[in-house]
């Protein structure tokens, strides 16, 4: 039987599902990951990419659903790419989670934890405070289109609120699409950053030509109607203007109050996305490195001082790690501002130590990592000469994880006290996760 043309609809049952929560079907000898779709269902579906081993396809119809499968809160789920897993249960995408993380473990570390940790959650809806949301004037619409990306095309969701943005935010999906339409400058202007802080909102407009004074004057009224901060940003992140309250010199923060400390952070600066789970992150994270006051602490890929901060309060003395200098810049300024004269912060580029540098090889009580994506292969693989009791490792990424859990246990001569998943992203594939090592 010859197989369809991928553009024609296709029906099938789904047997399985990936790890990012693909259902899986075959279909005339190959695979067909079916976005949306649940192990147990029969499903109508629309191929969209062809890969050698697989194709990828968009969900058309469930026919038979699953008892797992739930109705989405956003009306625009299933089309936006921001949320892969609003069709079934949080503890359904929490289980999802755990075992990716318990599978790159024992596949990729071949090692298990002594301890599995139950997942830290928090709000599923409306947590997320930092956003990029594209922008396009689409004539055919009739309307500026402000959203996220759809899943199975480049293009921009035609959405009017959502569900996981930061209120107000995530109710102004509308309005901002009305403050663009005002604009000359519409059609140049791909993407608006927000950033809500505890003290403050922050939108920052990317601007790729200048705009009017007219322009000016309708942002700024959006600004002064709606209390939040409005900058545009015309070229790198050293372009932001501020324009909305004029003059105003207070950054935008937020606190950790199991610490009594207050970061302060601009707009395009990385913060955690979730500001209940990362208290909750942090707060574990010093208490599993059991930091005491004649310790000294290593934070490595430290940013603003999210952990080094709070890791003051309670070691002797702290050294932050950082390879972008602006955020080092940040972080020694959050140190002053709350009264910390423990901690330091120094600029390196971690991925290219060679384990001469004096802090490498200055002894260390505790380390605490939270690389990106990419993980920390050099800093681990060189883990003997920092030496430390003890380690937190916050990821982002399962696989890099896994690879240097790999590496801390069968090379380095630590042992996986604990691991567990982070659900930071509710409703995404995301996969967050912390583990702890010891030294055997």
């Amino acid at each position: 039987m010859a197989r369809k043309k991928r553009w024609e609809p296709e029906t099938a049952v789904i047997e399985s599902a990936t790890h990012d929560g693909r259902g899986i079907a075959a279909v005339d000898g190959k695979k067909v990951f079916v976005a949306g779709a649940l192990p147990g269902e029969t499903v109508e579906f629309m191929r969209r990419k062809s890969r050698r081993n697989y194709d990828e396809a968009e969900l058309l119809e469930v026919k038979e659903a699953s008892g797992d499968r739930i109705d989405a809160k956003c009306e625009a789920f299933g089309r936006c790419g921001g949320c892969s897993l609003q069709h079934v249960s949080d503890d359904y995408q929490r289980d999802i989670k755990s075992q990716t993380l318990k599978d790159n473990l024992e596949r990729i570390a071949r090692v298990d934890p002594d301890t599995w940790l139950d997942p830290m959650t928090g709000p599923g809806w409306g947590y997320r405070r930092r956003a990029r949301l594209a922008v396009k004037d689409v004539p055919a619409k009739g309307r500026v289109l402000v959203g996220f990306r759809e899943r199975h095309a480049p293009f921009i969701t035609d959405m009017h609120r959502c569900e996981v943005l930061a209120e107000p935010v995530g109710g102004q999906i509308d309005a901002l699409s009305d403050l663009v339409a005002k604009l000359s400058i519409r059609a140049r202007l791909p993407q608006i950053e927000i950033a809500v802080a505890e003290n403050s909102i922050a939108m920052v407009f990317r601007v790729l030509d200048p705009p009017t004074d007219a322009d000016k004057e309708h942002l700024i009224a959006f600004g002064a109607v709606n209390g939040c901060r409005i900058y545009l940003q015309p070229g790198g992140l050293d372009s932001l203007e501020l324009i909305e309250p004029k003059g105003l010199d207070e950054s935008l923060c937020y606190t950790l109050p199991d610490f009594d400390v207050r970061i302060d952070f601009e707009p395009v600066d990385f913060v955690q996305v979730n500001s209940d789970i990362n208290r909750r992150m942090v707060s574990f994270a010093v208490e599993q490195l059991q930091p005491g006051p004649e310790d000294r602490v290593l934070d490595l890929f430290s940013g603003i001082g999210n952990f080094s901060l709070p890791l003051a309060r309670r070691s002797g003395t702290v050294l932050g790690i950082e390879g972008e200098r602006t955020l080092v810049a940040r972080a020694a300024e959050n140190a002053k501002k709350n009264g910390l004269d423990n901690v330091e912060f120094r600029v390196a580029d971690l991925s290219k130590i060679d384990g001469g540098e004096d802090w490498v090889k200055a002894g260390w009580d505790r380390v605490l990592l939270d690389p990106a994506r990419s993980g920390a292969a050099e800093v681990v693989s060189r883990m003997k000469l920092l030496n430390p009791e003890r380690i937190v490792y916050v990821s982002c990424h399962p696989g890099t994880l896994a690879r240097d859990a790999g590496i801390l246990v069968h090379e380095q001569g630590y042992r996986l006290e604990a691991a567990g998943i982070i659900d930071m992203f509710p409703h995404t594939a995301h996969v967050e996760s912390i583990a702890v090592f010891s030294r055997e």
